[in-house]
């Protein structure tokens, strides 16, 4: 069993839009849209991979990261634990660093069907404002 400790950033800017990206066609939930993260590697807290992860992939660097959630998802051959973090400051611009699509899209449209099931709580607390 795989277990794994994910950090993820939620992009916000001033107009409540969020910056998603789309999984890659070979990963695990291939093609799902998703918050921009990754893996955090030995050593590091959430908060230092979630800045690491971000600059990797999406070319910003967050200037102020708070813990939004901390969820465990169980999926039949692995075991995540998921550190969200809301970012609404940052240098640079987000785009798809590593060539996967990323796009803006407001809040209240999020729809949690278009993502891994394990955000779905995150997305519901996002709908709700």
């Amino acid at each position: 069993m795989k277990i794994l400790n994910i950090a993820v950033g939620i992009i916000r800017n001033p107009q409540g839009e969020i910056f998603i990206t789309q999984r890659a066609a070979d990963a695990h939930m291939a093609n799902k849209w998703e918050f921009p993260g990754g893996k955090i590697e030995a050593g590091e807290t959430p908060e230092q991979a979630m800045i690491r992860e971000l600059q990797e992939e999406v070319g910003i660097t967050p200037l102020q990261a708070e813990l939004f959630d901390k969820l465990e998802y169980q999926f039949p051959d692995r075991h995540i634990t998921l550190w969200f973090w809301l970012v609404e400051s940052w240098e640079g611009e987000p785009w798809g660093k590593e060539g996967q699509p990323g796009h803006w899209v407001a809040q209240n449209t999020l729809d949690a069907d278009k993502f891994p099931p394990a955000n779905e709580p995150v997305i519901a607390r996002l709908l709700a404002g």
